[in-house]
């Protein structure tokens, strides 16, 4: 698997990145591919559905100048920034049985994670909702996918040391939660772990066998989807 460490200047930039390398890899251009990037500034990122109106408290956002982006697939609204790892891998569909579906998919992703990071924290973590990685209750981790005909994107962040009384400021509380969160605000739900980010890259790295470095990076590419979808308001704002 290729290995891609690099973050882009902008939110728009870093989010069009990851849907440049799954169209690259569903053209065939593409080799199986883990990314990593770490935002530089504080920005919310809604999921492909979600109505930013009942997500995201947008008049703190405002006066912070916080932005507001959406991503093309699913899950729930999140608060991007400084403290925060995000990872991307890019799959073949056909490559195993357990990327056939939607939910066998979570489960076979996941259950890597989970036991990279395990390993890395010396806690025991756990599989919590559809995708949500947690320690004792607590969520440090949620992910979502975009499948492909051929090929899926499959992404998460990890809050390594994130402002959480700020989550609790820019959005409101989920319009849909999983069941374990039992109404927990975000201060009460959420926890960081507290590792250096090089540590949780190399645990990730290591379970993905993700070892060649990537060389093609598609800037053609990711400066249309800025220009046309990730960058403007009608795809950021539409719902």
């Amino acid at each position: 698997m290729n290995l891609c460490d690099l973050t882009l200047p902008t939110p728009a930039g870093n989010l069009a990145l990851e849907e440049a390398f799954l169209d690259l890899a569903e053209s065939g251009r593409g080799s199986p591919l883990l990314r990593f990037w770490e935002p530089q500034q504080f920005f919310v990122v809604v999921g492909y559905g979600n109505k930013v109106a009942t997500e995201v408290q947008t008049s703190f956002c405002e006066r912070l100048g916080i932005p507001v982006f959406r991503r093309s697939s699913g899950g729930g609204t999140v608060l991007q920034g400084p403290g925060c790892l995000n990872y991307c891998l890019i799959l073949p569909i056909a490559s195993l049985p357990e990327l056939h579906s939607i939910s066998s998919t979570n489960r076979f992703v996941m259950d890597r994670n989970r036991n990279a990071l395990e390993e890395a924290t010396s806690r025991k973590v756990e599989v919590c909702g559809h995708s949500d990685l947690t320690i004792r209750g607590l969520k440090f981790s949620g992910n979502a996918q975009r499948r492909r005909l051929n090929h899926l994107m499959f992404h998460g962040s990890i809050l390594l040391n994130m402002d959480l009384d700020l989550i609790e400021q820019a959005l409101y509380m989920p319009t849909m939660e999983p069941d374990y969160r039992e109404g927990r605000p975000h201060k009460t739900f959420l926890m960081n772990l507290q590792l250096p980010g090089e540590t949780v890259k190399k645990a990730l790295a290591r379970a993905w066998d993700a070892t060649t470095p990537q060389e093609e990076i598609p800037t053609g590419l990711i400066g249309t989807m800025v220009r046309e979808k990730f960058g403007q308001p009608e795809w950021n704002l539409k719902f």
